[in-house]
């Protein structure tokens, strides 16, 4: 399992706010005209015309060490494909060392030595420079910066200063959309509960996950079994336990719409500034079948215990751009009612769902939320007066290179309640039994609930700053699944 610095995860999720639109004034003694020259080993082709929209799609495997470089301001200064890389990065200080790894069998050093292929060179780089990165040494979850100032050369490369930029520096007035599939191998896995399982399948028939186990293509599966606390007073026969899965085909939503200035009217033009559209988001199918069996101990107040924490880190090629993508996932259950009813029922719930934030000039962000979901119960029971509710679900944030920017929360769940009157009638002095009659009635309902937020940092775009995390608004839908009298 591959290990990662310790960032919080949800339920605990939280990331550092970075990214915002930030300035630094560069020193014109530190910039020549030799030095402001595109890197000599970029590509010659630029991005695409801005009349043509830019590619989105899954970055290949060559292109996991990309890096892009725009010069704003500059002629010709948009954003390329480069042969510099992010040789290592500070987050504490934000400086990183910038490198070009030679090609061929030898090439000229700047002394004029040459130097073994393969090995590094002195990066080729200028305050006013800004630098998407894929994931690198020091930034696992890919650097967006813009360079500041030049420290000096070191046997690594180019040393420089940094600060936080948005992608609005690099897109322009470009326009880029697409929805891209996240490989489900490419998940790291935190199990959080001794029986978790997890299965995976991708192209070329590869399989990972418990024999026997069938998951579709491009999906990823997490298994649980695991006993839950039996309310107080409950008999023996009575144990709870909770069951079953989760498989989710996850894919990011991603989009960008050209500058705000084309948008805008013709008397705030000249003083407008980032994207006119913007689009983060997260959608996928969605399949679950589990089961909750047993009285379980359960409280007013939902208690939510997770199973797994999932982390991945796609890199979207936007153009010439490595967008870094930071999704994690985690899957729980979560029980809740008067510890008084057992039940015996188990559900299977399939359909999809998408959730994110949308950027318009007008609106400023707004949320989507959307799902759309069938279920059938395969078994239902449910016994003595009461109510319960449980829920197993998943919590996703996504958000680019670092700065979480949506929080999704879905939650299927089963409900039940019951309710009935005992009567017990024994004639005086007979000694016969006592007559007892029950009667009553029980109902089981599926449901789901969507909600989320839009956090601060989705401000990496280049628009507005989000004053406050914006609600996503709760999504609710509840459907009947049996009923019936005792």
């Amino acid at each position: 399992m591959r290990k990662r610095p310790s960032r919080a995860l949800v339920p605990a999720l939280a990331a550092s706010a970075l990214f915002l639109a930030a300035g630094c004034s560069a020193d014109p003694g530190q910039s020549s005209a030799a030095a402001r020259t595109p890197d000599a080993g970029a590509s010659a082709t630029t991005t695409a015309n801005s009349d043509q929209p830019l590619a989105v799609a899954a970055a290949p495997a060559a292109a996991a060490t990309s890096t892009a470089v725009a010069r704003p301001g500059t002629a010709g200064g948009k954003a390329r494909k480069t042969s510099l890389k992010v040789k290592s990065y500070d987050s504490h200080t934000r400086r990183a060392v910038i490198s070009t790894v030679a090609k061929g069998t030898s090439s000229p050093s700047p002394t004029g030595t040459p130097t073994p292929a393969g090995t590094a060179t002195p990066g080729r780089t200028a305050v006013g420079d800004v630098i998407a990165s894929a994931p690198a040494p020091g930034a696992p979850d890919g650097l967006l910066a813009k360079v500041t100032k030049v420290i000096g050369e070191t046997a690594d490369g180019t040393e420089v200063q940094t600060a936080p930029t948005t992608l609005d520096t690099l897109l322009g007035g470009d326009d880029a959309k697409g929805t891209v599939p996240v490989d489900p191998a490419s998940f790291d896995v935190e199990r959080l509960l001794p029986d978790v399982k997890v299965s995976w399948a991708k192209t070329g028939d590869i399989h990972s996950g418990p024999e026997g186990t069938k998951v579709p293509l491009g999906s990823l599966r997490v298994d649980v079994a695991t006993k839950v606390a039996t309310a107080e007073g409950a008999p023996a026969s009575a144990d709870a336990s909770v069951s079953g899965f989760v498989q989710v085909k996850p894919e990011v939503d991603f989009s960008y719409g050209g500058g705000a200035s084309t948008a805008a009217t013709a008397s705030t033009a000249s003083t407008a500034s980032g994207p006119g559209a913007a689009y983060l988001g997260v959608s996928g199918d969605w399949t679950s079948q589990w089961a909750l069996k047993g009285r379980a101990g359960a409280t007013a107040k939902p208690v939510r215990l997770p199973f797994a924490k999932l982390h991945a880190d796609p890199v979207l090629q936007v153009g010439p751009i490595p967008v870094v993508v930071n999704l994690d996932l985690t899957c729980y259950f979560e029980i809740s009612g008067d510890g008084h009813v057992t039940v015996d029922v188990e559900q299977d719930l399939k359909g999809d769902f998408k959730a994110g934030g949308t950027f318009g000039t007008a609106a400023g962000w707004t949320p989507v939320n959307e799902s759309h979901m069938d279920s059938s119960p395969v078994r239902t029971s449910v016994t003595t007066a009461g109510s319960v509710k449980a829920a197993l679900g998943a919590q996703a944030t996504v958000g680019l290179y670092g700065a979480v920017g949506v929080t999704a929360d879905l939650a299927p769940y089963l409900r039940g309640e019951a309710a009935g009157t005992v009567t017990a009638t024994t004639p005086v002095g007979s000694g016969t039994k006592s007559d007892v009659a029950a009667s009553g009635s029980w109902a089981l309902y599926g449901g789901l609930d969507l909600s989320g937020t839009l956090q601060i940092q989705l401000a990496i775009f280049g628009t507005p700053v989000i004053q406050h995390a914006i609600p996503l608004g709760t999504l609710h839908r509840e459907w009947k699944l049996a009923d019936g009298k005792m």
